[in-house]
């Protein structure tokens, strides 16, 4: 219950800072002069599977690393498009231009440093005590890289005139210097050292596992392989230009979209945590209130207009309709979002009601059968 109390407040709280940092990405896009960024709804959709995954399990920090991902995600593509309008577009004189520089210019290690943690706590988010103490180091090595980058970026930012790219990144941004940048170096080739082990543990229990179990497996190794790839390669040639900067884009794409897009396939094909029957119900709830709202703004309308009912009758006739046909429209809309996305409980609904049916052909058979005339024996 410990677990439970810690995960699920976090969660729910990351998931409400995302939906600020949405709501925040608009004024900030038109003071920018900048659309949304893709990186910034890919940042909802992982926070959004992250919440579903919390709410099926409290105590699995799965979903609290996933919320924490999209909200990184979207925070990070805010600051960088509020560093565009302060410095690119309004030349300096808005609020919070300094920290949002700051985070564009140096945060970007987050988006690194973030998802290999995910590929080591899957599927159910704990760990054996050794791998504990993996983690608590890779999670040290973390916080010193961050710390560093943000405290050597905030001297070289310090009292010099800023300018940004159109990422809202620094122009210039040398690095830490001297010693610094040799522990940074350092602490950055320990990094790929900790992915390959996390990788490898899910490699070992692939080996070991069998039926569902390895299936759901076999798709987070596709994603973390691709993952390590693309983020490895996105930090080997980020200062490359042209046909290799076009790569590294690439890379990016790869090594952010692959870990969330096959735990969501895992999820869904697989059945692991559940999760497809609470996406079943939630379509089918929104589809019938969908429906009915519409529904019943056209009772409204035609009651007030064409019939000249009296506004307060109106409203009453079509509560009571649209009440009265909830529960046959949601059986209907549930059955049909089942079928397309909660098939083992279509397949169950259907053989329970095709062994009904034989059921009571049996039955009537056997009433009838008892009720035909015994043949007559005479001596």
């Amino acid at each position: 219950m410990g677990a439970v109390r810690r995960t699920w407040p976090a969660t729910f709280a990351l998931s409400a800072l995302v939906l600020v940092l949405v709501a925040l990405s608009v004024p900030i896009g038109i003071l920018a002069r900048k659309p949304v960024d893709p990186l910034a709804l890919l940042g909802v959709l992982v926070a959004a599977l992250g919440l579903l995954i919390a709410r099926r399990q409290p105590g699995n920090r799965i979903g609290l690393l996933l919320t924490g991902f999209g909200a990184l995600l979207v925070f990070y593509e805010d600051a960088a498009r509020y560093s565009v309008a302060d410095y690119s577009v309004h030349h300096g004189t808005l609020p919070l231009g300094f920290p949002a520089v700051l985070i564009a210019s140096e945060l970007w290690s987050g988006l690194f440093l973030l998802p290999p943690l995910i590929i080591l706590l899957f599927p159910d988010g704990t760990l054996p005590p050794r791998w504990r103490t993996v983690a608590q180091a890779y999670l040290a090595l973390c916080s010193l890289i961050i710390a560093i980058l943000l405290g050597s970026g905030a001297w070289q930012i310090q009292g010099t005139r800023i300018a940004v790219q159109s990422n809202g990144q620094l122009v210039n941004n040398s690095g830490p210097p001297g010693a610094l940048g040799f522990v940074l170096l350092t602490a950055f080739l320990a990094v790929p050292v900790f992915w390959g082990s996390f990788v490898t543990r899910q490699i070992l229990s692939w080996r070991r596992a069998t039926g569902e179990r390895r299936a759901q497996l076999k798709w987070l190794l596709a994603g973390s392989v691709a993952t390590v790839i693309g983020l490895a390669g996105t930090f080997l040639l980020q200062s490359f230009t042209g046909l290799l900067g076009a790569l590294d884009n690439a890379m990016l794409g790869l090594g952010v979209f692959s870990l969330p897009v096959c735990i969501t396939f895992a999820i869904s094909k697989y059945h692991l945590y559940d999760i497809d029957r609470i996406v079943s119900r939630t379509l089918a709830y929104a589809i019938v209130t969908g429906v009915l709202v519409r529904l019943y703004a056209a009772l409204v309308l035609l009651a007030t207009r064409l019939l000249l009912f009296q506004t307060p009758v109106a409203v009453a006739a079509s509560t009571l309709v649209a009440a009265a046909l909830f529960n046959p429209l949601r059986h209907r809309v549930q059955l049909r979002v089942d079928r397309r996305f909660n098939r083992t409980r279509y397949d169950a609904d259907q053989l329970v009601a095709a062994f009904a049916a034989r059921l009571k052909d049996t039955v009537t058979w056997i009433r009838s059968a008892m009720t035909w005339p015994s043949p007559c024996i005479r001596p």
